[in-house]
Parts: structure tokens; sequence; C-alpha cells
């Protein structure tokens, strides 16, 4: 049976759906679902039969979990979202990442303010994580640019890894029982401290699941007197980390992404610190084989120049078809296809609202 790929994409009006065949030319386009909802997270879960879950946010009705069991046709409540107590003084303002547990029904959700919360009944209830939410320096985190936001959730066999702007890396070696921040190597020179306990702004984190020791990281980046501190690796869980952004054109960016299949090839996207846009406006993904130690530009197919737009921390994804196709959607509403892992680019939809996430995979 050929291979179907689906593409979920949220944007900042709304959530849409590509699929087809993975090999295909042409995806058929659902949606705007949740239409004038703003949605930062989405999960394509594939234990078992394949549902789809995002996270609408509304200024005034709120945030709620959406469940789909058709790929996007259709889409229910799952009657509970992540809420701090009324004791706590902190208000959810939106959902900015949802991830697979262990148990088929579990499911973890990164908030702003930045929170953890989990989920035993596939989102029916939510409960705060104390062992993160309630540290004594959560209330010393302060908000980047886009928020304070937990935004990357890593349930790992063995290790729990979560990226928080600006919180930094922490790690729970329990199960999430308890967090503890791993920033060593990890740079905010926007701080008078630059190698801080915690307060760094980790814009994503990234890993192979067969390679739980190797991870990758995009950090803020952007300081006039160094220009290696923007994509970062560790080797050693997440305890220390080490530039690997020789070779890169700028020293800012928001997505990395693993391959599915090569545990050593990743991309990003370097874009100029002032504007958020790539290098003279010419849109361009570089890519590593070799776990970061050399990169290579990517740019056939895209625009050569004059494009300015933004690329967001989310919104590049890689689908785990034989030959891997690298999507990414821009802030001026394109979603691109990278075949071959980026070979050559492609425009699939030009004309949606800004795209704030990306998630591809074979169903």
């Amino acid at each position: 049976m050929a291979e179907r790929v689906v593409v979920v994409v949220g944007t900042r009006k709304g959530l849409f759906v590509l699929e087809g065949p993975a090999r295909g030319k042409k995806l058929a386009l659902r949606g705007p679902f949740f239409a004038g909802q703003g949605v930062n997270a989405a999960l394509i879960d594939r234990r078992g039969a394949p549902r789809l879950f995002a996270a609408p946010s509304s200024p005034w009705f709120g945030t709620s979990i959406q469940l789909s069991t058709d790929l996007g046709k259709k889409w229910k409540a799952t009657g509970g979202a992540p809420a701090f107590a009324a004791s706590d003084g902190r208000t959810l303002k939106n959902v900015w990442s949802i991830a697979a547990g262990k148990g088929k029904k579990e499911l973890w959700v990164g908030a702003e303010p930045a929170a953890l919360f989990h989920s035993d009944d596939a989102g029916k209830c939510f409960e705060p994580v104390a062992g993160l939410n309630d540290r004594p320096e959560a209330r010393e985190w302060a908000p980047g640019f886009g928020g304070l936001i937990l935004h990357t959730l890593l349930p790992l066999d063995g290790a729990f890894h979560v990226g928080i702007s600006t919180g930094g890396h922490y790690c729970s070696r329990d199960r999430g029982a308890t967090f503890a921040p791993e920033n060593v190597g990890i740079d905010a020179h926007f701080q008078p401290d630059r190698n801080p306990l915690f307060g760094q702004c980790v814009h994503k984190i990234a890993v192979h699941p067969s390679r739980p020791q190797r991870l990758y990281l995009q950090n803020h980046g952007g300081a006039e007197d160094r220009q290696d501190l923007s994509v970062l690796r560790s080797d050693d869980g997440g305890k220390s980390w080490q530039s690997i952004a020789k070779g890169l054109p700028t020293d800012f960016g928001f997505p990395i992404v693993v391959h599915p299949h090569r545990p050593d090839t990743i991309w990003v996207v370097p874009l100029e610190t002032a504007t958020r846009t790539c290098p003279d406006a010419k849109p361009t993904v570089w890519r590593s084989d070799d776990g970061g130690d050399s990169w290579q530009a990517k740019r056939r197919g895209l625009p050569k120049k004059e494009a300015w737009f933004t690329v967001l921390r989310d919104a590049m994804d890689c689908d785990d078809a034989r030959d891997a196709s690298l999507w990414f959607g821009t802030t001026t509403g394109q979603l691109w296809r990278g075949r071959d892992g980026g070979e050559e680019f492609e425009a699939v939809a030009t004309s949606l609202p800004p795209i704030l996430c990306v998630k591809a995979a074979i169903v």
C-alpha cells in the first residue's frame, strides 16, 4: 500500500490539514478549523490508530485541547484543558507544545506562562507537574520576545527534556517527578552572568530516540562578541553543551529538526538577529549530516531574493517516509516541502495565515 502523508499546520487564524500520497504532487487541504484562533501546538499521535491533537487558543474563550480520529475531518474537545489552581496566582495564556507519553492515553502539555501539565486519560483531565512548575526559580523565569513559554517536550525513556524561553533546558530523570536545570555551556549573553544556572533563552531542542544521549539545541544567540552561540550539541544527555555553529552564516534562529532515520542529520534556518529573516532575504535551510561538524546550504526551489519571512520555532518538521521530506511554514503563509531531506523545495500552499507550527508524518 502506498505511503500517505498528513501535515498539520497551525496558524494565527486556525488550523489546516493536508493529506495525500507521500510521493504525490498534490495534497488535499482541509480547514480552517477553529477559525480565527491561534494554534501554536499540534501532535500527530500514532500510538495505535492515528489521532490528531491541537490546541486552539482564543483571547475571549481560552484554550482547549481538540482531538480528531479521522485525520482532521472532524474535531471534538477532549473535555479538559490545562489550568493553574486558583491559589497559584498564574493564569494560563496559551499552549505551546503537546507530546505523547509512554501509555496510549498519556499526554504532556507545555504552556504559557512556562509550566508543564500531564494527562493520563487522553486529555479529559490535566494536572500541573509540581516538580517543574513549583521549582523555587520558576517565578524568576522572564519572558522572551515571544513570551514566557515552555515550547519543547521530549519525554524519552530514562530522561525527560523540556525547553523554556527564558528558563533554559531542564531535565527529569524520574519520569517527570522532579526536574533540574542543565545549561552548562548554553550562553545567556543578555544577562549579567553569561552562564547562569537557569534563564537561558533556548529556542528549540531536538533528539533522535535511538540516540538519547545526543541532543541538539537552537539557542537565542545574537551576541556581538561571539558568533558561535546559536546551535549547540550535547553528547552526555543534556548535562553539558558545546557549539556546533561553525560554518553557519548567522548566530540566530528558531527551529532545529532531526532526521527520522539518520540521527546525525539535522536542519536549521539561520536568521538575521535584527530582522528575523534569512540573510539578504534569501531563504536557505542548512543541513548537517555529521551531527553539526559541517553544514551545507539547501536553497534549490526557494525564492532567490526579497523573501522577508521568519520560520518560527515549531514551524519545521520532517515526515518519516522512506525518502523523508522536510516541511516548513513561514510567517507570510507559505508551506514548503523539501523532498529527499531538503534537496529541492516546492511551495505546497502559498496563501495561508502566518504559520506557527507544522507537524508531518506517514499514516
